[in-house]
């Protein structure tokens, strides 16, 4: 099976679960049901944001971490220069 098909899957899956978890088809394991009508509405909330702090510490990481991948800086730093160089010779002010 490919990626995209298992992660549509799983995700219907769990979607279907939730759904009957949010709705009181079927009872949350480990909560009491006052618990529950509490967090299951927010859950996707949190999700998101769980997901969304964890891509900006990523970006940020890697951006912090740029300079110890000293062959894509050096490519970079090249192509910035050939670039401005062109630019240049267009006759557009640089810098």
């Amino acid at each position: 099976m490919i990626r995209a098909a298992r992660v549509a899957l799983w995700s219907a899956v769990f979607f279907i679960a939730y759904f009957l978890a949010l709705f009181a088809f079927i009872p949350v394991p480990f909560f009491s049901k006052e618990h529950a009508e509490q967090v299951l509405p927010v859950l996707p909330w949190w999700l998101l944001v769980s997901f969304g702090s964890y891509t900006l510490w990523s970006l940020g990481h890697g951006l912090y971490t740029y300079r110890e991948c000293t062959d894509a800086y050096t490519e970079l730093l090249t192509e910035i220069s050939q670039a401005k160089s062109e630019l240049q010779v267009k006759g557009v002010s640089v810098d």
